[in-house]
């Protein structure tokens, strides 16, 4: 049986006090109970929980609306938490946000590649977005990692736990992470900032956006490093030293250009350039026979990524009312990566991808809106393998994979306070068992003005991978090319409730179940087939509350609770998913003023999991608490400061693999 973590009983306790009186105009009160404090700025308390309802948030609609619109649930990262928080990458961006497991799988020190683990879902089963538009990398991993995107150019980040397969198509099973960019501002200006740290952590940034007439732009550049020689104590193993060859350097560049095209038409460019030259530390020396030691490297070995994400988009208003919307963009991603270990081999991974999207939003009447339209994306992917003890090179794969769909969401509501959800999705792909049909229905009741539930099924899907369907020449895999999608069944039931004035509280229970499962299986030769299938149950619980003026608190809770229904190793069957069973608890209390000193204290802890589905390897679990400081010292100048891993946990993220030490940064941003 699994237990629940002692971290709920906090959870729970911190909650009690304003659960057990949501509604502020009943008096429970008796002649013994001490009158109620009140708060003292009503206004200002209630901007700040209808900050979190109001917010702007696309990923649910394929356009932006409202959050409190939405029968699913998403929680939002918007810039000022960023900003705070001291968030080098979107990675660490997403360490405090319920429904999503985000450390990463190759160590915790900066340039560590990031997992994202949803409902039950591996990295490659949940969706990534840029600004609305898919950049998961179907030819090689799958996912994408999020450890190369530094956080300088992000306006929000929107993570929607569940199968998004609808809008959005292939990969959204586990569940859809969009990464919105910065929009030129009215007023021209000018931001820089630097950072250093511990372990030879240094950062500089600059960025500038701002309007002139009908033209906007945001133009940036960062460049980040990090030597990573920090010291470490695998408890597990008892092995202990200093993590070598894990330095990281980025040289990032982002640039939007916006024109108002008349009064309804724009037009926005946005490009991306993304590179990393970093060592790959590899795995640290574990006991004979365990995960660990299949992960060990050349002390030398290195890899570089050059990426870059382009992207076109004409949005048009049809009409003076504003209730037809036309929008139209093109986009392309040209990713490069080369692996080297001296003491093995060399292999070279280049990917290019073209996509399409159209649609139209189109508010039929005042109580009916209908957003559908067509994607197109054509993925093509080559990886060769350079052997240096025998001198050969090999081709695994050189191929193509097109992706075409036509989808519809059409919203109605059946009463004042009541809203019904419809969608369906058709893809057409270029695999033998390529198409698929994704319906979604949810519904949003509004019991009251401080009340609602929520509840949503979406049927999702993966496509298979190109190295997945063209083997590894190199390493005696074979192909399969009648590989069939990857397929999933979300459901979920929440409430979001307004606690008085104070707060707000959000639960959902949630259930995904993902079959054709796509597994390895050894043989002569060795390829991929489809047999597994598994389940995820679980809670996802969040509670934002202000405790007193300029003092605020939240935590979240996300309890995974998963089983192997299916697998090609009948031994397994019954098990827990490796990483995907773990639960995570975040807390955190910060005092912040509208001109700018911040001081907030987050805690986060992961229980222990298994690392491998046979249920034979397992790492404990770990506590970390982290400090964050801001301070104005001018109207346009910013200090910044944090401590993190205050008490020095010495823990692990994946065999062999440390997490990031005790550690330091301090940072200061002018802006003009």
């Amino acid at each position: 049986m699994k237990y629940l973590p002692l971290s709920l009983v906090f959870f729970l306790l911190l909650a009690a006090p304003t659960l057990a009186n949501p509604d502020p105009d009943e008096d429970s009160s008796t002649e013994e109970d001490p009158p109620v404090e009140e708060v003292e700025d009503p206004e200002e308390v209630e901007i700040f929980i209808q900050r979190i309802l109001r917010q702007p948030v696309f990923g649910p609609f394929r356009q932006d609306r409202p959050l409190r619109d939405s029968s699913r649930p998403i929680y939002v990262v918007p810039r000022e938490q960023i900003d705070v928080q001291g968030s080098t990458t979107v990675q660490d961006a997403l360490r405090f946000v319920p429904g999503i497991l985000s450390d990463g799988t190759s160590g915790g020190q900066l340039g560590s590649v990031s997992s994202q683990f949803m409902r039950g879902g591996n990295s490659s089963q949940t969706l990534i977005l840029l600004n609305g538009r898919p950049i998961n990398d179907l030819g090689s991993s799958g996912g994408f990692d999020l450890s190369s995107f530094t956080t300088n150019f992000i306006e929000r980040l929107e993570v929607l736990p569940g199968g998004s397969s609808t809008l959005y198509g292939s990969s959204a099973v586990g569940g859809t992470l969009n990464i919105v960019s910065q929009s030129p501002t009215e007023e021209p200006e000018v931001v820089i900032g630097t950072e250093v740290g511990s372990f030879g952590y240094n950062q500089q940034a600059i960025q500038s956006r701002g309007t002139a007439g009908d033209f906007g732009w945001v133009i940036g550049y960062n460049r980040t490093f990090s030597r990573n020689d920090f010291p470490f104590d695998l408890g597990t193993v008892d092995v202990s030293g200093t993590r070598d060859n894990a330095e990281a350097n980025y040289n990032n560049i982002n640039l939007t250009l916006a024109a108002n095209l008349g009064d309804r038409n724009r037009l926005t460019f946005t490009g991306l350039y993304l590179s990393r030259d970093i060592g790959v530390p590899g795995g640290v020396p574990t006991k004979p026979g365990s995960t660990g030691e299949f992960n060990r490297l050349s002390p030398r070995a290195r890899q570089y990524t050059e990426d870059w994400l382009l992207d076109l988009l004409w949005e048009s208003q049809l009409n003076p009312e504003n209730t037809s919307n036309l929008t139209a963009r093109i986009y392309s991603d040209i990713l490069d990566s080369t692996f080297r270990d001296p003491e093995a081999s060399r292999s070279n991974l280049d990917r290019n991808s073209f996509g399409l999207q159209v649609q139209h939003n189109w508010q039929l009447t005042d109580t009916q809106t209908l957003t559908y339209g067509i994607d197109f994306r054509t993925i093509s992917s080559e990886n060769r393998t350079f052997n240096f003890a025998s001198g050969e090179s090999t081709e695994n794969y050189n191929s193509r994979i097109d992706n075409g769909a036509a989808f519809a969401r059409y919203e109605v509501d059946l009463a004042d306070n009541l809203s019904l959800n419809l969608g369906l999705r058709q893809e057409f792909n270029s695999l033998e068992n390529g198409s698929f049909t994704s319906p979604a229905v949810g519904i949003l009741w509004n019991l009251s003005d401080r009340t609602a539930l929520r509840a949503n099924y979406a049927r999702s899907f993966k496509s298979p991978l190109i190295s997945e369907l063209e083997g590894l020449a190199a390493f005696s895999v074979a192909p399969n090319p009648n590989l069939r999608p990857e397929r999933g069944h979300s459901f979920d039931i929440g409430l979001d409730q307004q606690l008085g004035d104070i707060g707000l509280f959000r639960v959902t229970l949630f259930a995904n179940q993902i079959s054709e499962l796509i597994a390895f299986q050894f043989g002569t030769p060795s390829t991929n087939i489809n047999i597994g299938k598994v389940e995820a149950l679980g809670v996802e619980a969040a509670l934002d509350i202000q405790l007193a003026q300029n003092v605020f608190a939240f935590a979240n809770l996300t309890l995974n609770n998963t089983q192997i229904l299916r697998d090609n190793n009948p031994a397994v069957e019954g098990n827990r998913l490796s990483f995907r069973d773990a639960d995570v608890f975040n807390i955190g209390v910060a005092y912040a003023t509208p001109d700018g000193w911040y001081a907030g204290l987050f805690l986060r802890n992961l229980s222990n999991f298994f690392t491998n589905n046979t249920n034979t390897e397992r790492l404990p679990g770990y506590t970390t608490l982290d400090l964050k400081l801001q301070a104005p010292i001018h109207e346009n100048l910013r200090l910044n400061a944090s401590v993190n891993n205050i008490f020095d946990e010495r823990y692990e993220v994946f065999p062999g693999f440390p997490g990031l030490s005790r550690s330091f940064q301090a940072g200061i941003r002018y802006s003009f």
